[in-house]
């Protein structure tokens, strides 16, 4: 789902420093990752300092890893729910580097609950880190971004699509998602003038990351690398600014419009269908649908 038409026209990210919230893993530190392949200064916003019991990775691995592509990195323990730790992370940030170029929305919490069924503190976790995390981030990285020569904030989220069956099935998390597209919507208006482009970006199929696997190994074989975000992002945020900003981008209809044909190579386990993601409606029935 496009807005305005971006034209032909990129930006490399060398020496261009982006934000990462939620960098520690997953699409996050792909995206982060594939920044770094062009030279890019990466800071890596994210809770895990220490291994986690479950979760694999911590901004230090993701660190060595943005490193070993090509990057600049800096970690920053930064919990979005804390007003304090994201004003301290923007300005590591600044210092380390001189500015911010580029804001990546990804911290997101998870909880596929009716409403009879979500815990209110389940609830507010979501409210905490999607919405409002999101929210705050986004404005305590807003006065650097006016200074950037080619600034954009990215948010992982859908496509503002209100179809009634994505709000029966877990009302309080979609409610947060769509809360994240809402300030990409309200940001490319406010800032147009400014020339700060926010866009959001959602994955047409479920994604092999640590939060998948937690719902089933089924699902998590069905899925595509977190690669392929990387790749969609990067297109995004390789375009000029000004002329891109407003749109809720799809990662294979990027790619895909930009000529690539084969798919397979981001596929998990390319001999199993994939799933289509949550908040996604694909009316030729290309992908199976797991529900």
């Amino acid at each position: 789902m496009f807005g305005p038409v971006c034209v032909d026209y990129m930006i490399s990210l060398r020496d261009r420093t982006l934000l990462v919230s939620g960098g520690s893993r997953g699409i996050g530190l792909a995206i982060a990752v594939r920044a770094a392949q062009d030279g890019a200064n990466v800071v890596l916003a994210a809770k895990t300092d220490k291994p986690h019991p479950v979760l694999p990775g911590t901004i230090h691995t993701a660190a060595e890893q943005v490193e070993a592509a090509g990057g600049r990195v800096l970690p920053v323990v930064c919990d979005v729910r804390d007003e304090t730790q994201i004003q301290a992370a923007v300005e590591q940030a600044v210092e380390k580097f001189g500015g911010i170029d580029a804001l990546v929305l990804n911290a997101s919490a998870l909880a596929l609950k009716s409403t009879l069924d979500l815990s209110t503190k389940r609830y507010d976790l979501m409210i905490s880190i999607n919405q409002r995390g999101t929210y705050l981030m986004g404005r305590a990285c807003l006065p650097h971004l006016i200074k950037a020569e080619n600034p954009h904030i990215l948010a992982i989220s859908p496509p503002l699509d209100f179809a009634e069956h994505w709000w029966g099935r877990h009302l309080g998390w979609t409610m947060t998602k769509y809360a994240m597209s809402l300030c990409v919507r309200g940001w490319a208006q406010e800032f147009k003038d400014l020339g700060i482009a926010a866009n959001a970006l959602w994955p047409r199929t479920t994604i092999a990351t640590a939060a998948t696997k937690m719902l089933g190994e089924e699902i998590f074989s069905h899925s595509r690398e977190p690669a392929i975000m990387g790749d969609a992002a990067h297109w995004i945020l390789t375009r000029d600014s000004r002329q891109c900003s407003g749109n809720f981008f799809i990662d294979e209809t990027v790619l895909r419009d930009n000529g690539m044909t084969d798919f397979d190579v981001y596929a998990n386990d390319p001999s199993r269908p994939l799933y289509l993601d949550l908040l996604v409606d694909e009316p030729d029935g290309h992908y199976f649908r797991g529900d």
